[in-house]
């Protein structure tokens, strides 16, 4: 009866550890994609012209990506040892071997971020570009495509 129980123990301490990993791996999942959605689905967007121009709505925007890239380096602590079920692009473990390198990609998208002044679509498109280059350091080092 005891080894039973132990055995049930050990379960569910395993079950707990996979639903943690887990858990971390769909918050970083998550950031990333408030990332996205704000940058591509509404800034990129208004620089293809398949939105019209507004500038209040770029702005909030890259106010959004502004908050969510400052989180990055806190958001990626825990290495959750395994990707989101059925994701298309996860976390490379290159980010846990070299965690400095992975932080040092945040302050110069922070900064390109500030940076961003812009009047109409196509200044904007000159802001988005900049922004761009720094986040593709980090997704070219960093991000594997799954599927």
């Amino acid at each position: 009866m005891k080894r039973v129980l132990v055995a049930a123990a050990v379960l569910a301490a395993g079950v707990s550890a996979v639903a943690a990993q887990q858990e971390v791996a769909v918050q970083q999942q998550n950031l990333m994609k408030s990332q996205g959605k704000n940058m591509y689905g509404v800034v990129l967007k208004m620089v293809k012209g398949e939105t019209p121009f507004d500038k209040a709505a770029a702005d909030a925007a890259l106010k959004a990506l502004a908050d969510d890239v400052a989180k990055i380096p806190s958001a990626f602590t825990t290495n959750p040892k395994e990707d989101v079920k059925d994701a298309t692009y996860g976390a490379s473990q290159k980010i846990w071997q070299n965690k400095a390198d992975f932080d040092s990609k945040v302050p110069p998208v922070t900064k390109a971020i500030g940076d961003a002044k812009f009047t109409d679509a196509a200044s904007l498109k000159v802001a988005f570009d900049a922004i761009q280059a720094k986040c593709t350091g980090c997704h070219d080092d960093y991000r594997v495509k799954l599927k």
